[in-house]
Formats: C-alpha cells, structure tokens, sequence
C-alpha cells in the first residue's frame, strides 16, 4: 500500500507519540496485516442485521440543562447530546445514510437518528474523536456549522480534514492531555484512547485520534469513542487523573471477530471492566446498533452487556444501553 512520505494533516515536534510523520500509541498496536485482514473477510460469517429499524419515538431533549443536571440522550452509534452547566455537546455527529466515503456504498446505517439533525438543540460544543467515517461525518459537521456555529475540539491533524467542509469552523485541535477551557465552569481535556486513524488509503494514523474527558460542575462526564481496552491501564488512569466520572460513554459493539478486533473495539464484558477501573458512578452503551461494521448480530451487543454487568456483579441500572433516541437523566 503507498503511503503519503510526507504527512498532509499535520506538522509538528517528535513526542511521546508523534514521530514525526505518524502517531502512535507506545507499547500497543491496532495494525493487521494484509494477510489478516484477507484472512478475516474469507472466514467470517456475520450475522445477517435487519435492513431497516423503525425506531421508537421518545420525549426530545429538553433545550438546555442548567447547573449540576445532567442529561444524556443517544442519537445512534457514537452520537451523543451531553447537557449539562447550560451547555449542549454533541460528540462524533454521524447522521448520514452511510458511513462511507460515497453515499452510494459502504456501511449503510439501519435506523434513522434518535433526533434529526434539524431537530437539535443548539450545539455550543461538538468533540469528534477520529476520522473515520462513522465518528467523523463531513456533511453533518457543515450542517451543523450552518444551523449553530459550535467550536468543534479533536485531536491533533483531524483539522486538516474538517475544513473541507468549506465552512469557516471554530475548531481546536489538541494532544493528549491538552486541556480547553469552554466556559460556564466545563473545561474539555483530550485522553488517550486505544485505536487509530486513518481518512484514506495512505494516511493511515497521520491524524491523532483520542478520548474526551469533560469536567463540569455537577461532574466529570468520560466520552471513550472507539477505544480497546488492552491491559485497563488507560481507565485505571483516567480514574486516578480525573476521579470517577459521573458518567461514563464507553463503546459495546463492534467486537467480533475476538482475533481480529480485540486491539481496537472492547467487547461488552471489556466494557464493565473499564467501568468498574473508571469506577464511574453512572455508564451508557455506545458504538452498537447503527451501522454493521463487524461479525456480531444487531441486538448482540446489548445482550451481551446485561449479561456481563451479572458476571461482574454491577447493577443493570448502573450501566445502561439506551434506544436511539431516549434520554437519561443522570443521577
């Protein structure tokens, strides 16, 4: 595969996990070889997901969340509205029909979004994590820049990327462990997350890709995105920098095959192990249900974390799976 010598996203010093030219995560790696990679599409056998979902409808969002309250509602895979302090946050907005770099093939989402785009709230903050297609969707950011001009926070390089949208975005790119202060007492801080990056087929891991942590008067809210979940340490980290999040946003899906995933995407019995390392009070499901990406069926993934949360003797209520659309406020 050609890749770019020189890298077109981003120009900065050798770091801690920038080399000059890639990023990287010290002592783990995502990267599967070609042969992997032909080895899984020959023997795979992915369960067969519904065309269509018609969703439940559900009470919108309130417009805004003052003070300590705390409101989360899920819009479908990795989107999310965060209300809380009187600011309204969306996190890796994908509304389009595909998560793909044509609308006419690729992953094609099987349920509409739990609230429309143009059925928002205003947005005052949007954080994308990484760019791929189904955490960074183009069309939705430029909408989104039209009907509410957020300041959008990512990772280093991922800037480069968002401006093709051809709007004048706020945007703020950052490092791990960079902080950004928002106002009204939320301040948003970039995390490490295990996984990568790539927007094309010779840029693989030039941009930087990450968590959030958002620290707000009524508590730390964990947004993980798309992470693995390798040996804990980074919840264990998380937990001992920031303390236990009120809520934490930790993915379920995209998990099988175990061989071939297990580096970038947690299962669900990963997931209540980074819960209880992050020793949040309060966790949600995302990353499932959406788009089928991997080998497991729609409705596993929610199965399988009412059977984890048991095997780990966590209360259902603590962490839940939310349908499209519904809301939680947060104890």
């Amino acid at each position: 595969m050609r890749e770019h010598k020189t890298n077109p996203h981003y120009s900065g010093p050798v770091t801690d996990n920038f080399d000059g030219r890639c990023f990287f995560l010290p002592s783990h790696n995502t990267r599967k070889s070609a042969d992997d990679f032909k080895k899984w599409r020959k023997e795979r056998t992915p369960a067969k997901w519904p065309n269509w979902v018609e969703l439940e409808s559900h009470q919108p969002p309130p417009e805004r969340v003052a003070g300590d309250d705390l409101s989360v509602t899920f819009i479908g895979h990795a989107t999310v509205l965060i209300q809380t302090a009187g600011r309204n946050i969306l996190t890796d907005p994908f509304f389009s029909k595909r998560a793909s770099p044509t609308q006419l093939a690729g992953p094609k989402r099987v349920h509409a979004p739990g609230i429309a785009l143009k059925d928002l709230p205003p947005i005052d903050l949007v954080l994308v994590s990484h760019n791929h297609y189904d955490h960074m969707d183009l069309r939705a950011l430029g909408k989104l820049h039209d009907a509410h001009t957020p300041h959008v926070i990512t990772p280093l390089g991922n800037g480069s990327i968002i401006r093709r949208t051809r709007r004048p975005v706020n945007i703020t790119e950052a490092d791990w462990g960079d902080t950004i202060e928002v106002g009204d007492g939320v301040r948003i801080t970039v995390t490490p997350a295990l996984h990568w990056s790539q927007r094309s087929l010779w840029d693989r891991n030039m941009c930087l890709w990450g968590a959030f942590m958002i620290e707000a008067p009524g508590g730390p809210v964990y947004f993980a995105a798309d992470t693995g979940y390798g040996s804990g340490d980074t919840f264990r980290t998380i937990r001992s920098t920031f303390g236990p999040p009120r809520l934490a946003l930790i993915p379920i899906g995209a998990y099988e095959p175990r061989w071939f995933m297990a580096p970038q995407h947690m299962n669900p019995d990963e997931a209540v192990r980074a819960h209880k390392d992050l020793e949040a009070r309060h966790s949600c499901g995302i990353h499932h249900g959406t788009v089928q990406l991997t080998d497991e069926a729609r409705d596993q993934p929610v199965i399988d974390l009412a059977k984890a949360l048991d095997a780990h003797d966590v209360a259902q209520n603590r962490f839940r799976a939310l349908a499209p659309g519904e809301s939680w406020n947060v104890p």
